[in-house]
């Protein structure tokens, strides 16, 4: 029986070319953990501002809400594979350029909010060419929620020890090295991409004209609630809850008066309910609702805060760092799979950009208002706030997503 399971868990492992993706997007995210802490720290330890980290994270996403709609355009109308050798290698680039800076000792603020803006750009259109060409890289289709599942488990496995490397290199050998590194760990990424052997791609026979094909996704949307509803709720935990990452710094220092380091282990609590979070959602049974795992893996997120916010004592505060994690990881996993599985293939690079939208979009504006307002009530009392909203929110959107699942709402 175990054995069963783990090859459950493990089997989109099967197909190649989603095993090459996999070791080398796991190296790459790695390295991009590390620099999106390394860029937080370097901020606060610059601005010792709230509202500072706010811009930071909106500088980065921002750009992604205002382009993703066209990236999902780009993506159904082009190879995606040939979209993301040219994101990879364009992240790789603004890496490097983001490393030198820091390097050269000679950087302000702006520098780095800059180079932040520029990355916002290119996964804007990275995003909605990614998460579709799963679809491209497993054979078996009944592999695909596994795959996706299996996705979310990496990216939170580089969470944790992307955070963790992190805190060490800043207090040992400095940001510029966090920088450098990512920019290395591009290479894993590009060469996996390199070693693939797809189908061969086959343009739309007809293109039509973007506002028109924007519009087609739109009414495809209000056509599709138990996609948009979905989409929906994602939208309000973006703005409202998931933020709550733009504080974890002033925690850090200031709550806990620690370090680079402190703040690499918080992050990497967190990531290792990630983790946990994401062998859930790769493990579980064909037929689960899978809206049902989003309503409670939110609230297990408006626990965990609310829990997180009380204590003074960063021990005493980890449990809740990773239960934290954990309701985090599953909301998002659950939302891609129900949409990957719900959309129909020919509009499905523009559903994952409306996706990206709710995400992308209302995240960088929840840590504007998230900054801001923890500058007057303080971090700790933010984030109670926030687990209380969240809550609220499982309560308003239950009403709509319980229930039997339709057929296609549930992993298949």
């Amino acid at each position: 029986m175990a054995a069963q399971v783990k090859t459950d868990a493990f089997r989109a492992f099967r197909n190649r070319n989603y095993a090459l993706f996999f070791v080398g997007q796991s190296i790459s995210q790695i390295g991009t953990w590390m620099q999106r802490t390394a860029v937080s720290w370097v901020i606060y330890t610059l601005t010792h501002s709230a509202f500072m980290l706010g811009v930071a994270v909106f500088a980065q996403q921002f750009p992604s809400f205002l382009l993703s709609l066209f990236g999902g355009i780009v993506a159904d109308r082009h190879s995606r594979y040939k979209i993301l050798l040219i994101t990879q290698t364009a992240s790789m680039v603004q890496a490097i350029l983001l490393a030198v800076l820091i390097l050269m000792h000679h950087y302000v603020v702006w520098e780095i909010l800059a180079l932040s803006i520029v990355l916002g750009i290119i996964n804007a259109f990275d995003v909605p060419a990614r998460q579709p060409m799963v679809h491209e890289m497993v054979n078996d289709k009944e592999d695909i929620a596994n795959a996706l599942a299996l996705n979310s488990a990496m990216v939170n496995i580089a969470r944790l020890v992307g955070p963790a490397l992190s805190g060490i290199v800043l207090q040992t050998l400095g940001a510029g090295i966090c920088f450098s590194l990512n920019a290395i760990s591009f290479v894993a990424v590009i060469t996996s991409l390199l070693m693939m052997r797809l189908p061969k791609f086959n343009p739309p026979a007809v293109k039509k004209k973007i506002m028109h094909e924007l519009y087609e996704g739109f009414e495809y949307l209000k056509q599709t609630p138990s996609i948009s509803i979905v989409l929906l709720m994602l939208a309000f935990l973006s703005l409202l809850v998931l933020p709550y990452d733009t504080i974890v710094p002033v925690f850090a220092k200031v709550i806990f008066k620690g370090d680079a380091a402190t703040y690499g282990y918080i992050s990497s609590f967190m990531g290792l309910g990630a983790i946990v979070g994401s062998l859930f959602m790769a493990s579980v049974k064909r037929g689960a609702n899978l809206k049902i795992i989003l309503l409670v893996s939110s609230a297990i997120l408006g626990a965990g805060l609310i829990c997180f916010s009380l204590f003074n004592s960063f021990s005493a505060a980890m449990p809740f760092a990773v239960l934290i994690g954990f309701g985090s990881l599953a909301p998002m996993t659950a939302s891609i799979t129900i949409v990957q599985l719900e959309a129909a293939s020919h509009m499905r690079g523009r559903v994952m950009s409306y996706l990206a939208m709710s995400f992308f979009g209302m995240l960088p504006l929840g840590s504007l208002l998230i900054g801001t307002i923890s500058q007057k009530i303080t971090a700790p009392t933010t984030m109670l706030c926030q687990g209380i909203i969240a809550l609220i929110i499982v309560a308003v959107f239950s009403r709509y997503l319980k229930g039997k699942p339709d057929k296609k709402d549930a992993v298949e």
